[in-house]
């Protein structure tokens, strides 16, 4: 964009949504950003977050927003409170990334992992898509997309949005830190690596190492859901999915650095129906050798 003769590099904007892309819903969303500023760079996070998953949602941004440069703007459209009294925000994270999305826990693993130093409310007004009527079932274009827009655009700023709340009146859902705790380390399964199957737990690669762990040592591995066990077995922490048999179980530390369950070629959520969130408990002990129980 030119702004008094000099031009002003547009800032990035990416999209989440649960939408999926089989109708029209996300390409409105596009046309909405390219309308405000046609040379916009628009990028898609992901458009299949489970429908009304806030915490997938929260997640998949906790897992993607570091790898974007600074000022990158995303917009995040998990919504089953649309219409409702729930607010629209709009945040400003320590890393300098900018976030618009219901507040509606959305924000969880960012304000807890990443950090929040400002956070507006954004003024429904103010900052709707002009001439929208009286439908109040799709924000995502209305709003958020109209909104993000125009920040990526540099057309409005970020203290134009709308005043300004606590940092601390933001909603988050319930999530659980990783102990050690007896030698055992007791973390949730926060999410699936939906693809293949595999585990991603909150236990993070610090926490796990205080077991005194080393490759090609053993574990036991319990999960639970809701006090219920789901899983009980020994298995091997690999480098990668290569230090087992096809078919055989492994821990490993992903990409973000947190302790994975997966099956090597396989799909452990699968095998055997465990999902993710703060009710799926998982523990961890080293198992000394010749010992197994």
């Amino acid at each position: 964009m030119k702004n008094g003769g000099v031009f002003i590099l547009n800032k990035q904007l990416v999209i989440q949504t649960d939408f999926g892309t089989c109708d029209g819903a996300v390409s409105a969303m596009y046309g909405v950003a390219v309308s405000v500023d046609p040379t916009l760079r628009i990028s898609d996070l992901t458009h299949e977050i489970p429908q009304y998953n806030i915490w997938e949602a929260s997640y998949r941004l906790y897992q993607t927003i570091s790898y974007w440069p600074e000022e990158t703007v995303f917009v995040s459209v998990v919504d089953p409170g649309v219409g409702s009294e729930r607010r629209s925000i709009a945040v400003k994270t320590a890393t300098n990334h900018y976030i618009i999305t219901p507040d509606n826990g959305t924000l969880t693993h960012i304000k807890e992992s990443v950090g929040i130093i400002e956070a507006r409310i954004i003024d429904e007004h103010e900052n709707c898509l002009p001439q929208t009527g009286n439908s109040y079932t799709f924000y995502g274009r209305d709003l958020y997309a109209y909104t993000s827009a125009r920040l990526a655009a540099n057309i409005l700023s970020f203290e134009e949005i709308g005043a300004t709340v606590p940092v601390e009146s933001i909603v988050e859902l319930p999530k659980k830190r990783a102990s050690l705790q007896d030698q055992t380390v007791v973390g949730n399964i926060d999410i699936l690596d939906v693809r293949f199957g595999n585990l991603w737990t909150n236990i993070d690669e610090d926490l796990f190492k205080q077991l005194e762990v080393t490759y090609g040592d053993l574990c036991e591995v319990t999960i639970e859901n809701d006090a219920r066990q789901v899983y009980k077995h020994v298995m091997t922490f690999g480098r990668s999915f290569a230090d087992t048999h096809v078919g055989e179980p492994l821990l490993y530390i992903n990409s973000l650095y947190t302790i994975g369950v997966a099956i090597n070629q396989g799909s452990f959520a699968k095998a055997y129906h465990i999902g993710a969130g703060a009710q799926w408990k998982i523990t961890v002990r080293k198992v000394s050798p010749g010992i197994l129980s």
